[in-house]
């Protein structure tokens, strides 16, 4: 069991070289308010006078101070440089390496030298503590941690906030768990405002760490004593309270040594509280202090030898990901560009072995934005998109030229569903776009090895960048040349033979006939109904009534045996019979003669509005000449005929048929442009491409200067990971048969 605390000690030897937290080791911890004695308890603790003392705050930085029982026959603690020492009781700090101080005046003006320096010499404090290991061969082994004193008022170069510094500074230490807390109070104050217990509480409210020091017994006013307080009937503490009698600050400036000053606390204790002498003082205090942090290491050590296992397996782990030094540097630059190429093309061929859950990446992102972006983009393009039906049949009249056409127009066609093809060159040029800013971002997400390279090698990072950001920027005007050629070459012939569209085109003519069958066979039922008379002749306006009709629309042709045509068209004749001068009550012309059409069959007469009848029949020289060029009227403010309206409708559905061929065709050869001109280019040429810009024997010497931040944490983790396997090892030397 006495084995327990010189291990603790030994750990924290390890923990201390490399200035680390990490391991939360078990300790004692002496916590009061300011001038409360906390030093004096220490300084009867070690039996020597070695710390400041004074009023006001003396305590500026916490004192981790290890005791160490050291016999005269302990080679182990007695072995030095210039043989083995012979003294009583010696010291030594962290901070001087090997020097050895026999002299505890001059380690009491280390200490104050080493506060002034890291605090300032003006009762400023600071965080950094001071390591002193004291040997001796009248202590008990023990860790101790004096902390400064809980202050309420700033004094001197101390800020504002000095009260909650300390106040953190303090909970730092007792919020570890394995520690001990030394709750110290004075017996000349209500012990209900002690600060102490009330910061102990906090954090240990079930009080089993808390043991509380009762001190200035002596200066308790008369007629008052502390028997209430010792035997916890005030307020109690798990661990016990126990009461010392310390120098005062006039014993201490008549030098008064700390054997005479235990030998008149035991007489007070023995004359004030007979009963309770024998479990108070610095004597009892100090085994009662070894006993509890021997139980305590004994709690502590399994979860202290897991943490340590757990943390030097982290520690191994992180010292790999930094890499081992550089030997060969041509070796390690061509290992570098090699595993990169090997992890961006395994990136974009979804064999990477760390494979990114939150978010697509590399060839799937590519996958993603051939098949769901750009295909919806597609998809979302309405094949008669910006047409309207006056555009259609604009096209149709512009393509017929002076001759009014019998069929549609095929110039019409064409000219209007290139129109419409010419729209799948934009998003076709923006999937380009996309896969081009993809294969930029797989750069910064292929692989961690790779990653954890490019961090220790902060110029070749940068000088990768460079080359495959050239190396995709070179690639990126040839696909998109291609892809503009692929559209141009739907626009360069319109194949009105594909398999697809012929069949569309099948359908439609059919269609057509269909329509035409429908109106001749109710004409043919009418004529016979209607009229007694036939003739094969072929009905057809006057030449000049033909001129003027050719502005609004085409022609109709009239077959003697298709009475329903000439009625179809009364709005023609309407607009052809002022043009004859004629009688208009009888339909005679002006020579008397009836007007007829070519064939001789009278033509049947609208009846004229009485303005127009008094005006032919007088002769009014005021007529309007008759305008054979009227203008074109707004092609949104009249409704469409019916032929106009079956000649759109046969326009709209032959260009919705070839749309979707070519917009399919687009759809399947734009992603196969890319990944061959792109792509499957970078991957096939990146390794080359790189060792020809980077591997060159003047620039690698640049190229491969480490981070000095990386090398910094190399350093630290490799310290940090030795530290753990040396307190492994002292952990393993202690056996559980040896623990009680």
């Amino acid at each position: 069991m006495e084995a327990l605390i010189p291990v603790i000690n030994k750990l924290q030897d390890v923990f201390n070289t490399v200035g680390a937290d990490a391991i939360q080791l078990p300790q004692i911890v002496v916590l009061g308010t300011q001038s409360s004695g906390k030093s004096s308890v220490i300084e009867s603790l070690v039996g020597r006078s070695f710390l400041p003392r004074g009023t006001g705050i003396v305590t500026r930085r916490p004192l981790i101070l290890q005791l160490v029982y050291a016999p005269k026959d302990d080679r182990e603690h007695r072995t030095a440089e210039d043989g083995t020492l012979t003294l009583d009781e010696w010291g030594v700090f962290l901070h001087t390496k090997n020097k050895i101080f026999t002299n505890f005046d001059d380690i009491r003006l280390e200490i104050e030298a080493e506060t002034n320096r890291m605090a300032g010499s003006n009762k400023g404090i600071c965080p950094e503590p001071i390591n002193l290991k004291v040997y001796s061969t009248s202590v008990v082994n023990l860790t101790l941690v004096d902390l400064p004193g809980i202050t309420k008022v700033p004094v001197g170069d101390q800020p504002e906030d000095i009260e909650a510094q300390i106040r953190n500074l303090v909970l730092k230490h007792i919020c570890n768990p394995n520690s001990i807390i030394l709750a110290v109070v004075t017996a000349n104050t209500d012990m209900a405002t002690s600060e102490s217990l009330k910061l102990s509480k906090d954090v240990d409210p079930d009080g089993r760490r808390t043991l509380a020091v009762v001190t200035k017994l002596d200066l308790m006013d008369a007629g008052t004593d502390a028997i209430d307080i010792l035997c916890g009937r005030v307020i109690p503490v798990k661990l016990g309270i126990i009461g010392v009698v310390n120098r005062s600050q006039q014993d201490i400036m008549n030098n008064k040594s700390i054997q005479e000053a235990l030998k008149d606390e035991a007489a007070f204790l023995q004359r004030k509280y007979p009963t309770l002498a024998n479990r108070n003082g610095t004597p009892y205090l100090a085994k009662t202090l070894n006993r509890l942090l021997m139980h305590h290491i004994r709690d502590c050590l399994p979860d202290l030898k897991t943490r340590v296992n757990v943390m030097v397996s982290q520690f191994q782990t992180l010292l790999n990901s930094y890499g081992e030094d550089v030997g060969d540097k041509s070796q390690t630059l061509l290992q570098i560009i090699t595993k990169f190429a090997s992890s961006y093309c395994s990136t974009i061929e979804g064999t990477a072995r760390n494979i990114e859950t939150t978010e697509l990446c590399g060839g799937a992102r590519i996958c993603y934005i051939f098949h769901e972006t750009f295909g919806r983009t597609l998809d979302s393009i309405h094949p008669l998109a910006g047409l309207t039906r006056m555009d259609i049949l604009t096209a149709i009249r512009n393509a017929t030229g002076p001759r009014p056409a019998l069929f549609v127009p095929e110039v019409s066609f064409e000219l209007l569903v290139k129109r419409q093809i010419r729209r799948l060159e934009e998003p076709s040029l923006r999937c380009v776009e996309l896969v081009h800013e993809e294969m930029q971002r797989i750069i910064q997400h292929c692989g961690t090895e790779v990653q954890q390279e490019m961090l220790r090698f902060p110029k070749l990072h940068e000088r990768i960048v460079d080359v495959v950001t050239h190396l995709l920027r070179r690639r990126l005007p040839t696909t998109n040349s291609m892809v503009e050629n692929l559209v141009a070459i739907e626009l360069a012939y319109i194949n009105t033979k594909h398999p697809d569209f012929h069949k569309d085109a099948a359908l439609v003519s059919s269609l057509l006939k269909n329509a035409e069958a429908d109106q001749v066979r109710p004409s043919k039922r009418h004529i016979s109904a209607s009229s007694n008379t036939s003739t094969g002749s072929t009905i057809l306006p006057s030449e000049q009534n033909q001129k003027a009709v050719n502005n609004r629309e085409e022609p109709p042709v009239f077959n003697n045996e298709q009475s329903k045509e000439a009625q179809a068209n009364h709005w023609l004749l309407s607009n052809l019979l002022p043009q004859v001068k004629s009688d208009s009550t009888s339909g005679n012309s002006i020579d008397g003669s009836p007007v007829r059409y070519r064939d001789g069959s009278p033509i049947p007469n609208p009846t004229p509005s009485p303005n127009s009848v008094s005006d032919l029949q007088r002769g009014s020289p005021q007529q309007k000449p008759v305008n054979l060029l009227p203008e074109v009227p707004m092609q949104t403010s009249r409704k469409l005929s019916d032929r106009e309206q079956r000649d759109c409708d046969v326009i709209e559905r032959l260009i919705k048929s070839y749309f979707y061929i070519v917009r399919k065709s687009i759809q399947d050869s734009v992603p196969k442009a890319v990944m061959h001109f792109l792509v499957n280019y970078v991957k096939d040429n990146l390794q080359s491409e790189l060792v020809t810009h980077l591997y060159k024997t003047d620039h690698i010497e640049s190229l491969l200067n480490e981070s000095e931040h990386i090398a910094v944490r190399r350093r630290e983790a490799a310290d940090m990971l030795k530290a753990l396997t040396k307190a492994g090892h002292i952990i393993s030397e202690i056996r559980e048969t040896h623990m009680w």
